[in-house]
């Protein structure tokens, strides 16, 4: 799409259950992901707690509060068994299509743009929301999400708040160390699902977005579908660094989490596609015991300043995420951008 970049936030943990979301619908099952959940619930006690969760946790106001922060799109991640008994093998899952459709009604209302992520895939367990490991498992559930995608291309292709489909979330590449191959979904599958992928998208919502996860390699991309067969296509980095390795601490460190994240949008843009920051986030990989928790959320202010001056190049960013039960201080949009005027988001 053309025109004003998107720059929103995740909607993570609504439609899907995430433990570091909503950590209270896991607590008194000792469940870690939704999977367990359902077993140490039972199917009707967790359809309920779901249906509720849902009805509950997002709501027409937290779409208002987007959109007055100076937000103008959201990432609405959706699993395979969004259409409940209608799409394929739901298993005990909790269909979801009416919050989708519900998603578009409160974000036309405010002019917000929606982007629809293939958050869960079948095959996957559903807390990782992880395209299957496993390539046998991969080449058994490919067809059923391409039919998942086209379903839903074709249900709001003519909405005023579709921007964009992903095709996929996390995805886990193969890769090889050595002598050895890692699990994950072989690269020259994966190419051959995204070309696929793109077909049906395009079949059934010709001005869409369509937007391809980079599977945590941002230099294999080269002269991939090239824009003279390929129309309106993004390439999707997800720039978490909490986990990283640092060299020092505070505004050292800061910078150096920075550059990686601009190293890696440059490597990713050689490829020849715009380049979006599908999820990122304020958490920092260093905690001193010294620092006050006012003196964290202090950095955490300036890392993310830092990552919105890398990102002025992408054609969207999607902060991971709006709203998280703890109001954890460097997921929660709430509070990590809390501050930020709306010129700095806008």
């Amino acid at each position: 799409m053309a025109g004003r970049a998107l720059h929103g936030v995740n909607l993570t943990g609504w439609l899907t259950l995430e433990p570091w979301v909503t950590p209270s619908l896991f607590a008194d099952s000792g469940a870690l992901d939704e999977d367990s959940l359902v077993i140490a619930m039972g199917q009707e006690p967790y359809r309920q707690m779901v249906e509720k969760h849902r009805r509950g946790f997002l709501s027409q106001a937290d779409f208002r509060g987007i959109a007055a922060r100076g937000f103008n799109a959201v990432r609405l991640e959706v699993p395979w068994y969004v259409f409940g008994d209608a799409g394929p093998e739901t298993g005990p899952y909790v269909g979801c299509i009416d919050h989708v459709d519900q998603a578009f009604v409160w974000a036309e209302d405010i002019d917000l743009k929606i982007v629809l992520a293939l958050a869960i895939t079948p095959g996957e367990r559903s807390s990782s929301a992880i395209l299957v490991r496993n390539h046998d498992e991969f080449s058994r559930y490919r067809n059923d999400m391409l039919v998942v995608l086209g379903t839903l291309a074709k249900r709001y292709c003519s909405r005023a708040a579709l921007a964009g489909i992903e095709v996929a979330d996390e995805v886990v590449p193969q890769v090889r160390h050595g002598f050895t191959l890692t699990d994950g979904v072989p690269l020259h599958q994966l190419r051959n699902y995204y070309r696929a992928a793109y077909d049906t998208v395009r079949k059934n919502a010709p001005d869409a977005t369509v937007i391809l996860p980079d599977a945590g390699q941002p230099g294999a991309w080269g002269h991939f579908m090239a824009p003279r067969r390929y129309q309106n296509v993004w390439l999707d980095s997800h720039l978490y660094h909490y986990l990283d390795r640092v060299d020092g601490p505070g505004p050292t460190g800061i910078r150096e989490l920075s550059q990686r994240s601009h190293r890696m949008l440059e490597t990713a843009r050689r490829c020849g596609l715009p380049v979006m920051a599908g999820k990122w986030s304020a958490s920092l990989p260093f905690a001193d015991s010294s620092t006050t928790p006012e003196g964290r959320i202090a950095l955490e202010r300036v890392f993310v300043s830092e990552q919105l001056a890398v990102f002025r190049k992408c054609p969207a960013w999607f902060f991971q995420t709006w709203k998280t039960e703890g109001r954890l201080s460097g997921w929660d949009a709430r509070v990590a951008l809390a501050t930020f005027e709306r010129a700095m988001l806008a």
